[in-house]
């Protein structure tokens, strides 16, 4: 008796503060996010172009402790310990652009498509909004990749050739799947971000979710960026169409996941007022 009075209690009490539910007040949040992002894109192009470029720094920057990581433990024989680790350290990524600011493309679905569903933005601005983050990504992602080339720190041919044979190999309908899941762990992230208010908590959540995606083989399309700009680089004779057929196949699947998958549930049950 005593337990059905605890859970009625509890479920009151959820009712009442939307602790387990996008509540007025994370709506607002997120809604106000997705105006803001595309109020200043239009007003001030170059502070969202720059932030959108490093974006794409942060994600290089995981990438190569991520791939550093991995490929010292491949070396020292201990694959599973490089994996484990590698998707551990990528999480620095989402943790920089949220303590310091920056504009991902992949975030920007979750956030821009529960906006445009809240009717507080137009498909319009989601759609500028996407392309613009995306090619400052790619460009941050470029630049920062190839001056890790540069310094000659990019590692072994074997691992890069190895990493890219294994992506090439997936699937296309696996691929796209795999994308697909890989920006819902991210957006989860991100949302965890926005709805949490201690920093602790919000740095846990951010690290399981974006380690999450890592460490079960899921496709990033700004990860992979980077990825392919230091392989291109590295190893020859690499496949520039398998390069472009595969960030086609995983953009529209983070897309996907991002806007459709989280952002479109979250939305429907998420409290109006």
């Amino acid at each position: 008796m005593q337990i059905e009075k605890l859970t009625e209690c509890v479920c009151k009490d959820i009712e009442r503060t939307g602790c387990f539910y996008m509540n007025y007040e994370d709506v607002q949040k997120l809604s106000g996010a997705a105006a803001a992002k595309a109020k200043l894109l239009k007003n001030d192009f170059g502070k969202y172009f720059t932030r959108a470029v490093m974006a794409g720094f942060f994600i290089v920057v995981a990438m190569i402790f991520s791939n550093v990581t991995g490929n010292i433990f491949s070396g020292a024989d201990l694959p599973a310990w490089g994996k484990f680790l590698g998707a551990a350290v990528f999480s620095i990524a989402v943790l920089l652009i949220s303590l310091i600011g920056g504009e991902l493309f992949t975030g920007n679905n979750l956030v821009m498509a529960f906006g445009a569903y809240d009717k507080k933005v137009t498909w319009k601005d989601a759609g500028r909004v996407w392309l613009i983050s995306y090619i400052g990504n790619f460009i941050g992602c470029v630049l920062l990749s190839l001056i890790f080339v540069w310094a000659g720190a990019a590692g072994t041919k074997e691992y890069f050739a190895g990493l890219i044979g294994n992506k090439f190999a997936i699937p296309v309908g696996e691929m796209f799947f795999r994308a697909v899941l890989c920006n819902f762990f991210v957006c989860l992230g991100v949302l965890c971000g926005i709805k949490l208010k201690s920093e602790a908590g919000k740095i846990l959540m951010i690290i399981m979710c974006i380690s999450g995606f890592v460490i079960s083989g899921f496709e990033h399309c700004i990860a992979n960026m980077g990825i392919f700009t230091v392989a291109a680089c590295v190893v020859p004779g690499i496949s520039i169409p398998m390069m472009l057929k595969s960030m086609l196949v995983v953009t529209v699947g983070n897309m996907i996941g991002g806007a459709v998958l989280l952002a479109w549930p979250l939305k429907r049950m998420s409290a109006d007022q």
